[in-house]
């Protein structure tokens, strides 16, 4: 497949001003020469042009032109995937790029399956795995956090420490095989303190790197948060306030919002994907009782809860309902219509709890410190762009590689015969490589690549 030409649309789909149509492999300017027609007395075919020029010209299928374009050409391997790549811009209409794809492909190269692109800059070494996955959270990013986590990742910050952990453990290993070399001669005093030295510094390493999983987990998938209280104390006013918008309806009425109603916020940076329900109460037909249901559903999925209170009403057989309900949850206690006076007397609670007005607006950034307080539970991380954040597959690995080398540690303090110090070495030393996809399987490459989009 390696020598495949692929060809995909690398822009999204709709309409819009340009789409761009991506080639690449080894075929890449034959195919080019195929379909494109260069216009102007100094034009040449795609196959004649030197590297990193643009072309204006036409599309041509079947004897017609299917598009005015201006075409790219990028000679290995000063290129994303490190092979001949070729990028027409058409014009941005849906059937207009399928058209111009439909040509590309009619003249030799095959559609791009899902991150393929991506994946070939790996197999040709421009990334490695952790680049390569920095590219998907790239696109995906909903905060300019998280986009600047992306960032650092993208540049090689989480892979350059990785890989100095792994020589690390590599050295270390090299000098416990050399030993068992000469099996009659024991390990030197100063080389086994200088080997658990090494061992000691890489735990470490892969601690910092753990205590990552968290934020990175945050930032890239975001944390669920449900609004939730009994029926007309402002829940969907909330929603709109967080969301700077007016999204949900809003209506003196009990009873308005009838099902779940989803949207994401940019609060401090975290990605905070606000969940409206349905207040929780007896439900009066079907259509109601269905959206309490995923009221409930939508509570059971939430990492936290923003606990709606009318702070101009005294409290209500309802509301001590819903507070049992809610008690065992995390949550942030809403005190709303702050700008009311005051009648509402809460139970004692751990839970933190800031007052709010939806009509006036007073409160949202004390609101906002304390929901982003809540998320971080206390922590709070430093706002620069973080130097490595990890994701799901590093974590599992990183553990794998923290059991082996304490293992290992451990033994060569007990005096274990090294044979047994050299397989946990090892095991540590792929569980690390297998992060930069130095000892990744085909199976793994399928996996993370097929999460990309067709084009990246």
């Amino acid at each position: 497949m390696q020598q495949d030409t692929i060809a995909a649309i690398a822009t999204p789909p709709g309409e819009g001003g340009l789409a761009v149509i991506r080639i690449s492999g080894p075929r890449a300017l034959e195919v080019a020469d195929r379909v494109f027609r260069p216009a102007g007395k100094r034009s040449c075919l795609p196959s004649a042009a030197p590297s990193h020029t643009l072309h204006y010209g036409h599309v041509h299928r079947r004897g017609e032109i299917v598009d005015e374009v201006l075409l790219a050409v990028m000679r290995k391997p000063r290129t994303y995937t490190r092979e001949d790549v070729v990028e027409i811009s058409c014009h941005g209409g849906m059937l207009v790029a399928r058209l111009v794809l439909q040509s590309v492909l009619e003249a030799g190269a095959r559609l791009a399956q899902p991150g393929e692109f991506t994946r070939r800059a790996f197999l040709n070494g421009r990334l490695d795995l952790t680049q390569a996955e920095a590219v998907a959270d790239l696109i995906a990013a909903r905060t300019e956090r998280a986009l600047a986590a992306a960032r650092e990742q993208l540049a090689g910050s989480l892979s350059r420490r990785l890989h100095q952990l792994r020589d690390d453990l590599m050295l270390a290993l090299a000098h416990v095989e050399a030993q068992l070399d000469f099996p009659e001669e024991d390990i030197a005093p100063d080389t086994r303190e200088g080997i658990l030295q090494r061992l000691e510094a890489g735990l470490r390493l892969v601690a910092d790197l753990l205590r990552t999983a968290e934020e990175g987990r945050i930032l890239r998938q975001g944390i669920r948060v449900a609004i939730v209280g009994r029926p007309n104390v402002g829940k969907s006013s909330l929603l709109n306030l967080l969301l700077g918008h007016d999204r949900a309806i809003v209506s003196p009425r009990p009873g308005t919002t009838r099902d779940t109603i989803e949207e994401t916020a940019n609060i401090r940076g975290i990605p905070v994907i606000l969940v409206d329900t349905a207040g929780v109460r007896e439900a009066r037909d079907e259509i109601e009782q269905e959206g309490i249901r995923r009221s409930h559903s939508a509570v059971a999925t939430a990492d936290l809860l923003l606990h709606v209170f009318d702070r101009s009403e005294p409290w209500t057989p309802e509301d001590q309902r819903l507070w049992e309900m809610f008690a065992p949850r995390r949550r942030l206690l809403v005190l709303n219509k702050a700008d009311l006076p005051p009648r509402l007397v809460l139970p004692e609670s751990r839970a933190p709890r800031v007052e709010v007005s939806c009509r006036t607006g007073e409160g949202l950034e004390a609101l906002k410190d304390a929901l982003e307080n809540l998320i971080w539970s206390g922590r709070q991380p430093d706002h620069a762009a973080p130097e490595a954040l990890i994701n799901a597959r590093h974590q599992e690995a990183l553990l794998r590689a923290q059991a082996a080398l304490e293992h290992a540690v451990q033994a060569l303090r007990e005096t274990v015969p090294l044979d047994l110090v050299a397989v946990d070495l090892r095991a540590a030393t792929d569980a690390v490589g297998e992060i930069v996809g130095q000892t990744a399987t085909e199976d793994l490459l399928d996996i993370i690549f097929s999460r990309f989009c067709i084009g990246k």
